[in-house]
């Protein structure tokens, strides 16, 4: 029975955050609740809280020295095992504090790094979170050997994935690491990039959004794709692609993908181009919104910022659907969001609400992203034939001798492909009723 309790016994910690003024604490506050929601997800109980306000970081301790002392109190009190940052640290300040609170520290980035090394299932997924855990040690190295000891034989928060396994080795060693998980995530990216390349008629559609907005739910509203769902942070690492019908009878690939924070460490972003890459293909982005979380228009901003800054997304079409309606207690701030965004859509992935509005939103984008035209091809080139029907749906061909008057509907960033075959009598056609 105690080794039943040991074993499932969650590490206790403190959080500590600093911001620069009075107008920042209130986001500052916030993100200190989010960030005790990523030490639940990574294991640890948060048994209290420290919060600075400070215009500018200590090079020592980060937060002042005094404030120090009382996080040192305070881990005494409580018996706790770690103290976790909403910052980021380095090795330096780590290390003093360390010393001076008495249990490991860890900044925001380790935190979610370590989520992603126990979240990580597949191969993909694993040469990833090591991919960015290498990232984030490297620059760390020189002062890292002193900070990374404390873990050993410790084991909790902080000592997943490759890191541990890092302390023996040197830079030459970390950068041919690098550069061989680089060459292979490549690999998967081209593949990845071949397989979308290949679904043709076929309209790709990707699920982004903040973590835990619903991205999962949703995708097993709309699909049979059995995505696995819980209520916690980064719930999924990896993409899962499944299909649905428009009423149209389109078929559209929908991918669910891992979900964004605040404050997502940059190179963790970099690492998981090969997952993202599915968002880089998609034609459309359903950008799902937790509309029963508070901070709701920051969310949107921050992941309209890995979007457009991180991935170079700034163009893509964005489809904003509020999730989770059924859960809202303040109607009045549901309101003033739908009056501040009025094209977004409001569904529940959870009990339904909303879907068939959601369905017929992507059917709009289906028939307003496409044309109809009129291909003058020769009628014994099949290559550009089945080039059309792989791209295109032919609604009817007429054979005049050697020639071919092919009337086909497709995506309009695909006419430009065709431009010479184009019928000079029919330069654009619209669709018939």
């Amino acid at each position: 029975m105690h080794k039943t309790e040991t074993k499932t016994k969650r590490e206790r910690g403190i959080l500590v955050g600093c911001g620069p003024d009075v107008a920042d604490e209130a986001a500052g506050l916030r993100s200190l609740d989010e960030l005790e929601e990523l030490a639940r997800t990574a294991g640890v109980a948060a048994v209290d809280r420290v919060y600075q306000k400070r215009q500018s970081p200590d090079v020592t301790y980060f937060i002042g020295s005094g404030k120090v002392e009382e996080v040192a109190a305070r881990v005494r009190d409580h018996e706790a095992q770690c103290v976790l940052f909403d910052n980021e640290l380095t090795p330096r300040q780590v290390r003093n504090l360390e010393e001076k609170v008495g249990c490991k520290v860890l900044d925001r980035s380790e935190v979610i790094l370590d989520i992603f090394a126990s979240h990580a299932q597949t191969m993909e997924a694993k040469l990833q979170v090591e991919l960015a855990q290498l990232r984030y040690t490297r620059p760390r190295l020189k002062r890292m050997w002193t900070h990374l000891s404390r873990i050993t034989g410790q084991g909790g928060i902080g000592s997943r994935g490759p890191g541990e396994k890092q302390i023996e080795t040197d830079r030459r060693l970390i950068d041919r690491r690098l550069h061989q998980l680089e060459m292979e995530l490549e690999e998967i990216k081209t593949r990845k990039r071949r397989q979308v390349a290949t679904r043709g008629e076929d309209l790709t559609v990707a699920l982004v959004g903040y973590t835990n907005a619903g991205k999962s739910t949703l995708m097993n509203r709309l699909t049979d794709a059995g995505v696995y769902e819980a209520d916690k942070l980064f719930a999924t690492l990896d993409t899962k692609t499944s299909d649905f019908i428009l009423p149209s009878g389109k078929r559209v690939l929908l991918s669910d993908t891992v979900g964004f924070v605040e404050n997502l460490p940059h190179h963790l972003v970099a690492s998981f181009h090969a997952t993202l890459e599915e968002v880089r293909q998609a034609k459309l982005l359903v950008h799902l919104v937790d509309v029963s979380s508070p901070g709701v228009e920051q969310r949107i901003a921050t992941v309209r910022h890995v979007i457009d800054d991180e991935l170079g997304l700034r163009d893509h079409d964005e489809l904003l659907v509020f999730n989770k309606i059924d859960a809202v207690e303040d109607g009045v701030e549901l309101a003033l969001l739908r009056n501040r965004f009025p094209a977004a859509i409001s569904v529940s992935a959870r009990v339904g609400t909303g879907i068939d509005d959601l369905v017929a939103a992507v059917q709009d984008f289906d028939d307003r992203s496409r044309q109809v035209v009129v291909l003058d091809l020769d009628a014994g080139d099949g290559k550009t034939l089945a080039e059309v029907r792989r791209v295109g749906e032919i609604l009817d061909a007429d054979y005049q001798g050697s020639r071919v008057a092919v009337r086909v509907s497709m995506p309009a960033s695909a006419v430009g492909y065709f431009r010479r075959f184009l019928s000079p009598e029919f330069r654009r056609a619209e669709p018939e009723d």
